[in-house]
Parts: structure tokens; sequence; C-alpha cells
């Protein structure tokens, strides 16, 4: 089984439509893909319905939120989308994503960057605006090469010189949430240092202890002793590791089931779920 648990479409700041994901996570050789869209589900029912036979969803989210004042994100998997307090606490998340890229938007003007909001409202389309439609549209400029390039302290890294903040969860908040609504929690990317700062090993300890399920270990932004170094923390603490691509279409190079998470983890994660199954293809099964 390749299982590939970390995937962005429209619905936030992917490139694929959540239908053209699945039909690609299906096309690469994928067995699971979850859709874990930036603060929202919206993109689950589109994903649904044009899911193919053989390949099984998990929905989720990916919680954005702020500890001590470093940014992280959880990914949030199987949880109940019914769940009145969790969409609420997201609401909030999104109601300020226009607000905070708005004022990036200003920062990079007064920065001499012929950047417009009608610009970054165009990348976003229907989805979440967020800082990769920003990175887009400084990649369209030729600001900068890539989308990632964009996440330094040049530009709209953490506590650069164009970041701005938005309202994020209380990471032992958005667990505790997480929980309540029946779902699984994933720290993402927890060593990815070229983004910014991350939050030191006593917090993911502390996480542990408040109901954190696990972290995800193989991804594009760790390097070989960044994730040995993890793979240890999670066994010391008792947490899950898990692999993902992150992938969010052409927005970004890495590509589906580039990294993979284990049967056995996948299993496990389907097996702490009590808010929602997955969604298996015609002719799939739901595998717990």
């Amino acid at each position: 089984m390749r299982i590939d648990l970390h995937t962005h479409s429209t619905a936030s700041d992917g490139t694929d439509t959540p239908a053209e994901l699945v039909a690609n996570a299906a096309a690469a050789g994928l067995d699971v893909v979850a859709l874990t869209d930036h603060d929202t589900v919206g993109g689950h029912k589109q994903a649904i319905d044009a899911l193919p036979e053989g390949l099984t969803l998990v929905t989720g989210a990916e919680l954005s939120c702020r500890v001590d004042g470093v940014g992280m994100h959880l990914l949030a998997y199987l949880f109940d989308p019914a769940d009145a307090e969790l969409e609420r606490a997201r609401e909030l998340v999104r109601d300020d994503r226009v607000p905070r890229a708005r004022e990036m938007v200003r920062k990079l003007r007064a920065l001499d960057v012929p950047i417009t909001w009608d610009q970054v409202a165009r990348i976003a389309g229907d989805g979440s605006v967020g800082r990769p439609h920003v990175a887009a549209a400084l990649v369209e400029l030729g600001v900068v090469p890539t989308v990632s390039d964009a996440f330094t302290p040049d530009w709209l890294g953490n506590g650069g010189r164009a970041y701005a903040e938005k309202h994020e969860f209380d990471p032992f908040e958005a667990v505790r949430l997480v929980k309540a609504a029946g779902g699984v929690a994933v720290f993402a990317h927890p060593g990815a240092v070229k983004r910014g700062a991350v939050v030191p090993e006593s917090t993911i300890a502390a996480l542990a202890e408040a109901g954190l399920d696990g972290i995800e270990v193989d991804h594009m932004d760790h390097d070989e002793s960044t994730r040995a170094r993890l793979r240890g923390l999670a066994r010391e603490l008792g947490l899950l590791t898990t692999g993902s691509s992150d992938y969010h279409g052409s927005r970004k190079t890495v590509e589906l089931g580039a990294y993979t998470t284990d049967p056995e983890i996948y299993g496990e994660i389907t097996r702490r779920a009590t808010g929602a199954f997955p969604v298996p293809g015609a002719g799939g099964a739901v595998r717990r």
C-alpha cells in the first residue's frame, strides 16, 4: 500500500481541483490519499464524488496554529466535519485570511514590489486565500523563482519583511477540539527550519501529553538528520510517525506519493478515529 496523508486542492492553496487531485493520486499509484486543505473541508464532497476505483480518501484539514509566537500546522484526520465547536474555531481562522493577505500585499508594495490585491485574488480563485497565493504572485512578477523561495525572512517567512499575522489556533486547544470531534492529530513538518522558527521539542512533548497522536517525519522540508532526530523523539514520546508529500499541484515541485506513511501507522490512525471513516472509491474497501 502507498499512502500519502498530506495534500492540498483548490479549496485552499493547491492547483488541482479536489476531483483532479484524487484522479492524479490514483494515476500516481496511491492506494490512500488524505485531502488536508488549510482550515477547510470545502473540497471533501467533490473529492468523494470523483473518487476513482481502488483509491481510499482520508478526510482531514491542516489547522493553522501558533504557540509562543511560533507558527505551526496541525494535520487533523477523520474528525466529524459537523462538529460545531471545531467548525466555529476553523471559521475564525478562515475569516482572518483575507485581511492578512491584504496586509501582506500592503507590506510588499511598501517594499516596491508591484503586487496588487486583484492579482492575489485571481490566483486564489475560490480557494481559501493564504500565503502561497501571495507567494505565487511574487513568482509571476519575477521577484522570486519559486513559491518556496518566497517563504524566507526576506519576504513571507515567519517574521519576514512582508509577513503578517492572522488569527490562529492555540495548538493545545486545537488538539483538544480535534480529539473531541473524534479525529486524530498529527504535527505537520515540525522540523521545517527553512520556513522559519520551529517549536522546541519541549512543546512537542507537552502536546503529546495533551493528546497529540503523531508527528510528520518524512517530508520534503526535513533532511535526513532531522528525520532521524524526529523518529527518536517520537519513540521517546510514544508518537506515531507519518510521511507525506504536502502536495500542492504545480505550486510546488514535490509529486504525489514522494513521501508515504507506513500501512501499520495508517491502520492505527484509522483505529483511533471515531469522527469519520475513510471513504473507499468504487470497488475499494475501508481499511481499519
